[in-house]
């Protein structure tokens, strides 16, 4: 499995070594499961933001008919009608 060397400072050092010790964990696995978290958070976002985009685009003429006041000037870059 391929590996990546992190730098800490001896401050952060210390508090991992504090937090595995009390989660009874290994620092190597602490970290992990917080990269892991952090991707799985990552793409999460990214899905929901994709989904919105859809939903968006497919109800494009009913937020422009709710909210007139935020679309683009006629002539202008953004939604073509």
């Amino acid at each position: 499995m391929p590996a990546l060397n992190v730098e800490f400072s001896d401050r952060e050092l210390e508090d991992l070594r504090q937090i595995a010790k009390e989660r009874g964990t290994s620092m190597k696995a602490l970290v992990r499961e917080a990269a892991a978290a952090d991707i799985a958070r990552h793409r999460a976002l990214q899905e929901g933001a994709e989904a919105f985009r859809r939903f968006f685009a497919a109800h494009a003429d009913e937020f422009a008919a709710a909210f007139p006041d935020d679309e683009p000037p006629a002539g202008g870059e953004g939604r073509a009608a």
